[in-house]
């Protein structure tokens, strides 16, 4: 399979402004702060452009980023019913996001988690309360799982950040969450970046990054996806125009190793992403230690970014299709931390 697909209309392509409210309910939860985004001048001189980090290494007390989509939809999904069992799958921190946020609002949480999850990562979901169903099977099986359960009974409702068809709005909060990563991006950098590389799993937060930057009357920065290439089910669906399910092997980039794009994400991501481009595990564990060296705590699904850059900035014709001259500013966003 190719490692690189460049989507030349994509920059072209607008959709509606996106709803802001999710903001104000992040910055009315404890320990609300903006992320730091750090310039790193190593990487500048490496990769001859401008280099950015929006570190998500510590977001509302968990090391990762998805609290912000978790906890909004589980707001609202409780507003729609009131004392519910909040269930899920996870192949790591969505999961744990779930189960802090269940405990927030005095609810019980069961996450499901695929055959492959690492021992310490289900211990640490299960340490935020939730009871914790691991699964004879992958990421899209646990998905599955979780939806026959939460199904079976009223008082149960499911918050998944992927969607397939009428199962929509509640993956659609959990991209509306992520606004407030962009919108702090926005106030922090003054100027629009660039690039902005974003790692994918199920693709909504890459849904969300499109869809801040491709609203009317604003500047348009490139998209870039970056997924393990064991689990490149974005690459794939672009290169083919196509949805497609691709078979996952087990990965370094957890948080990344899922085989179905998102059914919401997909028609944002086919229109306005840029370009996509699938990396190694040895490239990710490289980006990992380069961090961690410069002061980023990073696991690999967020160093998977720096990873993604790097095999576009190496390669001339990559780095023209995407206009990165000397000036560019570049954002990767870091979306978790190490896990030591």
């Amino acid at each position: 399979m190719t490692s690189w697909h460049f989507s030349p209309a994509a920059r072209e392509w607008t959709c509606q402004p996106v709803a802001g409210a999710a903001r104000a309910f992040h910055r009315s939860l404890p320990d609300y702060a903006p992320t730091p985004l750090v310039p790193i001048p190593e990487l500048t001189r490496e990769l001859g452009c401008r280099v950015m980090v929006k570190d998500e290494s510590s977001r509302l007390g968990l090391p990762a980023f998805k609290v912000l989509g978790a906890s909004w939809a589980c707001s609202r999904v409780l507003d729609q019913r009131p004392g519910s069992m909040l269930v899920t799958a996870t192949d790591g921190n969505h999961g744990r996001a779930v189960a802090r946020m269940a405990a927030h609002f005095g609810v019980p949480a069961t996450v499901f988690v695929p055959q492959v999850m690492r021992p310490e990562t289900a211990a640490r979901i299960e340490g935020e309360g939730a009871e914790v169903v691991h699964v004879d099977g992958d990421y899209d099986t646990a998905v599955r799982r979780a939806a026959v359960f939460a199904d079976e009974r009223p008082d149960r409702a499911l918050v998944q950040d992927t969607a397939w068809e009428g199962y929509e709005q509640v993956p659609a909060w959990i991209a509306e969450g992520y606004e407030t990563l962009l919108a702090e991006i926005d106030d922090q950098l003054g100027d629009p970046p660039r690039l902005v590389a974003v790692p994918v799993g199920v693709g909504s937060l890459a849904e969300a990054v499109v869809r801040h930057y491709r609203q009317p009357e604003v500047p348009r920065p490139s998209v870039l996806s970056v997924e393990p290439d064991t689990a490149a089910c974005l690459l794939a669906s672009l290169s083919a125009d196509r949805l497609v399910t691709v078979p996952t092997a087990d990965t370094v980039m957890a948080g990344l190793n899922c085989g179905t794009v998102s059914s919401t994400a997909w028609p944002v991501l086919r229109a306005g992403c840029d370009a996509a481009v699938a990396v190694t595990d040895a490239d990710a564990l490289r980006a990992v230690a380069d961090l961690d060296r410069l002061g980023v705590s990073s696991g690999p699904s967020g160093a998977a970014t720096l990873a993604g850059v790097r095999a576009v900035m190496t390669r001339p014709e990559r780095r023209a299709a995407l206009d990165l001259d000397d000036d560019a500013v570049v954002v990767l966003l870091n979306t978790e931390a190490s896990p030591r």
